[in-house]
This record gives C-alpha cells, sequence and structure tokens, in this order.
C-alpha cells in the first residue's frame, strides 16, 4: 500500500510515535514524544504550491537533482540522502546525526530553511502559511513508497 497516496486522499494524520515507527491513522493526531503532531494538508493543492519549488527540485517518477536533490520519496528518507549529489556541510553534519525527513522535520525546512538549518544551501526564504506547507507535504506524500 502507498500510505502517501492513502494519506492525501483520506485526509489522515501523520505522526512520528514515540518509538520512532510511522503511525498512520484516521483519528486526530497524536502527540510525538515531543509533544508535535502534523496534520496532513490538501495534496492538488500542494502541487500547486509546489510550483515555487520547481526552479529547484524535481518530484515524481524519473526525477533528476537540480540545484536541489529530487524530492520523490522524500517523506522517511534521511537528510542527505540522495546519492551523488553534493549537500552542503551543514545538511552533511545532520545526515551523520541521523535527521530524517519526517513531515515535521520537512514542515519546520519549509517554515524558515536557513533558521532550521544554518548553512543549508537552500537559498529559498520559506512558506509562512502552515496551510502552503501542510499541502506541500501531503502532495510530496503522494510520491512516497513507504
Amino acid at each position: 500500500m502507498n500510505w502517501g497516496k492513502s494519506c492525501a486522499a483520506m485526509a489522515l494524520s501523520l505522526v512520528l510515535g514515540a518509538t520512532g515507527a510511522l503511525v498512520v491513522g484516521s483519528t486526530a493526531p497524536l502527540a510525538q514524544a515531543a509533544g508535535e503532531s502534523f496534520e496532513m494538508g490538501d495534496a492538488k493543492a500542494g502541487e500547486k504550491v509546489f510550483r515555487k519549488c520547481m526552479a529547484c527540485h524535481e518530484v515524481g517518477p524519473g526525477a533528476k537533482a537540480k540545484v536541489g536533490p529530487p524530492l520523490t520519496g522524500v517523506i522517511g528518507r534521511h537528510a542527505g540522502g540522495v546519492d551523488g549529489f553534493e549537500y552542503s556541510d551543514a545538511m552533511s553534519t545532520k545526515s551523520q546525526e541521523g535527521l530524517v525527513w519526517t513531515p515535521e522535520n520537512i514542515n519546520h525546512m519549509l517554515a524558515k530553511p536557513k533558521d532550521f538549518l544554518p548553512g543549508t544551501k537552500m537559498s529559498f526564504a520559506g512558506l509562512r502559511k502552515d496551510k502552503e506547507r501542510a499541502d506541500v507535504i501531503a502532495y510530496l506524500a503522494t510520491f512516497s513508497d513507504k
């Protein structure tokens, strides 16, 4: 089952549980160990918002690296996990520390990339609206095999 498409289509909640396992459910988001949860947005709306990302990123079958790495399968992937892409020192360090691209972490990165990851090469200022970030994450989830 492709949980990304299911979540986007059924507006399910995704949360990273205290055990580190991804939990998918149709009820209100569960609290994370840190007290944080993430409510998925609308994938169709996210496709439109993703146009802001397309100057640097591709997503989908056959996606290739541009200025940024391809984002196909990004949810659940370890940061710095695209072979052959030259990441910033900051991203490489976070990768070695075990950063995983959960919906929550993607949300923080999209809000203010330079605050979330000082030293990142990502020059994007960020998406200020919570809904836009949730929608983009729902859209990215449709390209996940996890």
